[in-house]
Formats: C-alpha cells, sequence, structure tokens
C-alpha cells in the first residue's frame, strides 16, 4: 500500500457534494469524488469504473488546507458568480434554440427559457491530498497525472491547478504529510485538516460523497470526516 500525495492550487477551486442547477456549493475541501474523477481523468478512465472505485472505496483521504500568508482569515471565503443560463439566443435559429434549457418533455419553454445559477468557488487556497491507494493503482496514478490524458480540474472545468497536480509518491501517510507541509514552505500557512472519521477534537461532518458508480448514473456511499483547525 502507497500514499499518493496530490498538491490542488489554484485560483478557485470548487469542490460540490449536493448542487442542483440553479445553486452549485462546493465544500471548504476537496471533496473524495472530486478527488477519484479528477484521477479517472489523468489516466482516461471512463464509464462507471465500479471495480476501479471498489478496490479505493475502504481507503482513507486526508487533507490539509493552506491559505496564503497574510490571507489566513479568508481561507474559507467563497466566491460567488452569478449567471444566466440561456438567455440572449436567437429562438429563430435552429442551432441557437439548441441551446436554450428545455422542460421536462424536451418543449422550450415560455418566455426566453433562461434559468438563473448561483456558482460557488474557493478562492485561492491549496490543498495537500493524502490518498491511500494500492501499489499497482497507484503507479498508473502516477502515470496519469503525470502525462494526464484528459483535462485535470479542480473540482469543474473552469478551475485550473496553477501548480503541478503529481507531488510524490510515499510509503506511508505520515511521509506524504511531512512532504506538503514543506511544499507549503513559508509562502503558506495551514489552517484546517480533514481527516477520516469521527474525532472529538474536531466539527465532524457526515459527507455523501464516495463514488461507487460513476457514468451516466452515479452512485454514491456517505462516510464521516473531521476538520481540525490548526
Amino acid at each position: 500500500m502507497k500514499t499518493l500525495l496530490l498538491w490542488l492550487e489554484g485560483p478557485l477551486q470548487s469542490w460540490g457534494t449536493d448542487s442542483r442547477f440553479q445553486r452549485r456549493t462546493t465544500l471548504p475541501f476537496p471533496s473524495r469524488s472530486g478527488v477519484l474523477g479528477m484521477l479517472c481523468c489523468a489516466m482516461g478512465r471512463g464509464g462507471e469504473q465500479r471495480e476501479w472505485l471498489a478496490r479505493l472505496r475502504s481507503l482513507d483521504q486526508s487533507v490539509l488546507a493552506f491559505a496564503r500568508k497574510g490571507r489566513e482569515i479568508l481561507a474559507r471565503q467563497y466566491l460567488c458568480d452569478f449567471q444566466m443560463a440561456g438567455s440572449g439566443y436567437d429562438t429563430s435559429d435552429p442551432w441557437q434554440d439548441m441551446l436554450v434549457p428545455k422542460t421536462r418533455d424536451g418543449k422550450r419553454p415560455v418566455g426566453s427559457g433562461s434559468k438563473m445559477t448561483f456558482r460557488y468557488y474557493l478562492q485561492d487556497m491549496a490543498f495537500a491530498c493524502a490518498l491511500s491507494m494500492p501499489d499497482d493503482l497507484a503507479e498508473e496514478a502516477v502515470q496519469g497525472l503525470l502525462h494526464p490524458i484528459w483535462a485535470i480540474c479542480l473540482g469543474r472545468k473552469n478551475c485550473t491547478p496553477s501548480a503541478p497536480v503529481f507531488a510524490g509518491l510515499f510509503a506511508d501517510e505520515s511521509e506524504a504529510i511531512s512532504s506538503a507541509r514543506r511544499l507549503a514552505g513559508e509562502k503558506r500557512t495551514e489552517v484546517f485538516r480533514v481527516v477520516p472519521g469521527a474525532d472529538e477534537e474536531g466539527e465532524t461532518m457526515a459527507l455523501t460523497d464516495v463514488p461507487l458508480c460513476f457514468g451516466l448514473h452515479k452512485e454514491y456511499a456517505s462516510r464521516y470526516v473531521t476538520v481540525i483547525l490548526s
């Protein structure tokens, strides 16, 4: 068993677990489903991936959150992006009419058909994600991160990493965490960490973000994590 260390840093990140079309929220840290989905993109793994996900289901994922020095107070501040989807199209043009959101039965709604959406992002954060993986899957993930098949993003396609995501492969989690803190260096300071399971030391949360199946009909299981302030 190895520990894969991912360094997730960018101007914007968004890790949603309970989003709807109109309001797309984000956790204050990377979700399990988001991280595994990112690895699937890097390796070019499409479809349901039930067997691959089953091998990873019971393994741990720990996260360290780093804010830029002097901006610790803003570490959990969100950016809300207001958008109108489907507005401004000429419905007399068949091609533009295809872009207008339709009703459940496939018909164009009365009026413009535009929808208001609110999309939330984390700003200027960096996360070190230590992910336990079997040796063979870890090696495949490393090659995918070094030579991605599909684009790597931090939760959403418009959230591009500003630093290399692969940060090393280690014998255990403690080595990975030590390396992450060295990587943060003097420019960033640790503000909280997320550990698997319930812990009286911090705030325990129940998340439904353990993927059992990707693809068209996604399935998820629940887990407990604890957020501990540094």
